[in-house]
């Protein structure tokens, strides 16, 4: 789309703040939690992962879109977001993997997004005041979409996993060229991203992704050897019946893997409380030490939400990894059960492999090798 056929968009906050630019995607109205992301690249992967349900992602580079878009690196079923904000969409991208550009991808997924605002100002907006409600359209005035913001409800209010989740179970091979004796590991969808199968299938492990609504003797039916509980978005206090889950697929003595909501899920099924960060951590580049070899490692991360440590030696647990920007729990561990989490993101492959280790730890859990 040239700029002369560009189509005026307005981007509203809860706070009273208009920024007005250029629709992409698809025209129309849009409401969600307005959320910013620092990574430079991965754009695609992002905009299918499921954790971003609900919201409006805003990315702080400035050009998004100049590698294209491809089937293959899609994280889920598709674009998952409420709303999509940058400050410019390249309309000439280079690759040789590309198969259509990010424009095509957003119209193809009636995606509502604007480009050429101030994405600076935005994100120093959110970083002074927390993530709010806002309201992208190229159809309303400004009063119209004032009430209509006004009237949507909250995004903590919502239980986005149910919205994310397999309707039905389904399978993940294990890589044939993987070495070892075969594992299975039964994976509760709460907004799973693909990769994170693909990374249990190198060390030769077939995943079962279950709804999130599976209960805890559905699961054990199927034998796993492990059971991982997957990242998602929203709150996880909206998830008593996923923690009782949890709980009782603890008990049953198979190691236990939480990755980012996964970790709060299990947190909670201990006792744990959890709360909601100011603005989140979103980006490629949050740095997290493992306390127990105190090294530090630059990680991934989409999260809202942060398990509080108090109270949780009490239920066996300790804190393995810590958020050396803000010092919030980034990793659990029982002292004497084979479950420990994580709440970044191993599976998109910060560093680019330096987080393996986790999936290496779930593995040897699950072969009697300790944790």
């Amino acid at each position: 789309m040239s700029a002369a056929d560009s189509i005026p968009c307005r981007l509203l906050l809860e706070d009273g703040s208009v920024f007005e630019g250029q629709s992409i995607g698809t025209p129309g109205t849009t409401a969600g939690e307005v959320v910013f992301s620092t990574s430079m690249t991965g754009y695609q992967e992002m905009l299918s992962d499921p954790s971003y349900a609900g919201q409006m992602l805003t990315l702080t580079y400035p050009l998004i879109g100049n590698y294209g878009c491809s089937e293959e690196r899609l994280e889920s079923r598709g674009a998952q977001f409420a709303g999509f904000v940058i400050r410019e969409l390249c309309e000439a991208p280079s690759h040789w993997a590309s198969t259509g550009s990010l424009g095509d991808f957003l119209r193809a997924s009636g995606v509502v997004g604007i480009q050429g605002i101030d994405t600076r100002a935005l994100t120093r907006r959110l970083r002074a005041s927390g993530v709010m409600m806002g309201l992208l359209t190229t159809e309303l005035d400004a009063e119209e979409a004032a009430r209509r913001l006004q009237a949507a409800p909250s995004y903590d209010s919502q239980d986005f996993v149910r919205q994310v989740s397999a309707p039905e179970p389904y399978e993940w091979p294990a890589d044939p060229d993987a070495g070892g004796p075969p594992l299975h590991v039964a994976l509760i969808d709460c907004g799973v991203k693909f990769n994170i199968m693909r990374c249990l299938a190198v060390y030769g492990v077939r995943t079962t992704v279950l709804p999130c609504d599976t209960p805890a003797e559905a699961v054990l039916e199927r034998e796993p050897d492990g059971i991982a509980f997957s990242p998602g978005p929203g709150d996880p206090a909206h998830l008593g019946g996923i923690v009782e889950t949890a709980r009782r697929l603890i008990d049953a003595g198979r190691p236990v893997f939480g990755i980012c909501l996964g970790n709060q899920i299990v947190g909670k099924a201990f006792g744990a409380e959890t709360f909601k960060l100011p603005f989140g951590h979103r980006g490629g580049n949050h740095p997290v030490k493992d306390l127990a070899t105190e090294r530090v490692y630059i990680t991934s991360q989409n999260h809202g939400y942060a398990v509080r440590p108090e109270g949780l030696e009490d239920a066996g647990l300790e804190v393995s990894h810590v958020n050396l920007n803000d010092g919030t729990v980034e990793g659990l561990r029982h002292r004497e059960l084979p479950v420990f989490t994580i709440q970044y993101h191993p599976e998109a492959h910060p560093g680019p492999q330096d987080s393996h280790y986790l999936f290496e730890r779930f593995v040897k859990a699950m072969r009697g090798e300790g944790r």
